[in-house]
């Protein structure tokens, strides 16, 4: 199975390689990533079922789409295909090590500049992936309409589907009929987002320059990149420093955050269940108050 493997990872990168992978890295919690070498150095290479093909193949095009930018540093995407029964996607090595704050001053500035890379609509031209759920991004002219459609109902009519508290359904439902109120007087412009970017989803090289990684791209608010930096710690000052500077955020950005940071959550919930039900609860709770509701 492995003389497979190696045979089309080999044909699809266009040289040698090792007849198998050397021992696992760390390369994040769906797919198995491996070290593999070559002649002329390793490769990065993300391993799954043979059904992964999808995911992987939106991923490629994700890492294309942000390196075609020209704003921010991804790794190389180097080739992918399906053998012996796995999928795999074979990126460039890169030796990635803690952020430091000179590299989050950079990211930062390299944000907003990906961020003025616009579009005609939100969304994207093809659907993708948010970890291992399917992620839709039918292009919408309006901004609320697409946050309804393609982000918050799907997942709230999946949570429902999985018998997630009642509590949540009805109250999130009531949010969903209330988004217009968020938006009376902000017009967001279709920027182009990484999509899924936490702390977990950048590094730096040794030369302190910023990677990110893993993306889930659309074209999409700006806000909603940067409350989902906010979700889980990482980030430093700097990086929101080096942000604003370059491009602050409009008024009312911190009413907002809640809006974009309950896609993930809830997410989170369809995918690993309690304790994000908790958490999603006292989003809408907080978004709902805010707006007398």
């Amino acid at each position: 199975m492995e003389r497979g493997l190696a045979a089309a990872l080999a044909a699809a990168i266009g040289r040698p390689v090792a007849p198998a992978p050397g021992p696992a890295v760390p390369g994040g919690s769906i797919d198995a990533a491996h070290r593999w070498e070559t002649p002329t150095g390793p490769v990065f290479v993300k391993l799954a079922a043979a059904t992964a093909a999808p995911r992987h193949e939106a991923e490629a095009h994700g890492l294309a789409t942000l390196a075609a930018s020209g704003t921010v540093r991804v790794p190389g995407v180097l080739g992918r295909g399906v053998a012996a029964g796995q999928s795999f996607l074979a990126l460039e090595w890169l030796e990635l090590g803690a952020t430091p704050d000179r590299a989050d001053r950079a990211l930062g500035r390299q944000l907003a500049r990906l961020h003025r890379v616009t579009a005609p609509a939100f969304g994207l031209e093809r659907d993708n992936f948010l970890g291992a759920s399917a992620q839709s991004n039918g292009v919408e002219a309006d901004w609320p309409r697409f946050l309804l459609t393609r982000r918050l109902a799907p997942q709230l009519e999946r949570a429902a589907q999985g018998n997630r508290d009642p509590k949540l359904i009805v109250r999130g439902e009531r949010l969903l009929g209330s988004l217009p109120a968020f938006y009376r007087d902000y017009r967001p412009v279709p920027s182009l987002l990484h999509g899924d970017l936490w702390a977990g989803n950048r590094g730096a090289l040794s030369r302190e320059e910023p990677v990110v990684y893993d993306p889930a791209c659309y074209y999409g608010d700006r806000e909603a990149e940067l409350a989902m930096t906010r979700l889980f710690p990482g980030f430093s000052p700097d990086f929101y420093a080096a942000y604003a500077a370059a491009w602050p955020l409009a008024p009312g950005a911190e009413a907002r955050v809640g809006l974009h940071q309950l896609y993930h959550v809830l997410n989170h919930l369809n995918l690993f269940g309690p304790p994000y039900d908790r958490a999603a609860l006292a989003i809408v709770d907080r978004l709902l108050a805010s707006i007398g509701g």
